[in-house]
């Protein structure tokens, strides 16, 4: 191989690596969770990492917790503030996470479709998965803001 196509596949593949720790920042993977936030969403689900959505998702979500996609969710004031905050603050930016998916859904989002879209929606379904939005039924590091896909075991 010629010096010319070493370094034009050298910069390819560093535009990649960028790119992918770009994105994996956006999804805030590296933020430590706020304690009061892991505390209370932790508590029925995996306490998303902040950059999973744009703040305004995150705001419309925080702004509706009696209805929390079926649940009542209701917090404190205070907690909500502080949790309002603490997401918005984080939330995703990079280009790939800023658009707001359908009833700013996680699983809705064009990164997350196209991240998934080799699973099947009957894999979905499985008693051992019951939904996309249980990340931690593959993704076994998914509590610590781990989502490599190289780790990923999908239940029977």
């Amino acid at each position: 191989m010629n010096s010319s196509n070493f370094v034009s596949r050298a910069l390819v593949g560093l535009m990649f690596l960028s790119t992918g720790l770009a994105f994996a920042e956006s999804r805030g993977s590296s933020v430590p969770l706020l304690p009061k936030y892991e505390q209370e969403c932790a508590a029925c689900h995996v306490a998303y990492p902040a950059g999973m959505l744009p703040a305004r998702s995150w705001q419309r979500l925080m702004g509706n917790l009696t209805s929390h996609f079926g649940t009542d969710a209701s917090l404190d004031e205070a907690s909500v503030r502080e949790i309002d905050s603490w997401l918005s603050a984080n939330a995703g930016t990079f280009r790939r996470v800023s658009a707001e998916p359908p009833q700013d859904r996680i699983t809705t989002s064009a990164w997350f479709v196209r991240q998934h879209h080799e699973v099947q929606a009957s894999v979905w379904k499985r008693a051992s998965i019951g939904s996309a939005s249980n990340c931690a039924a593959c993704h076994g590091g998914a509590a610590k803001g781990d989502f490599n896909e190289d780790h990923v075991r999908i239940p029977r």
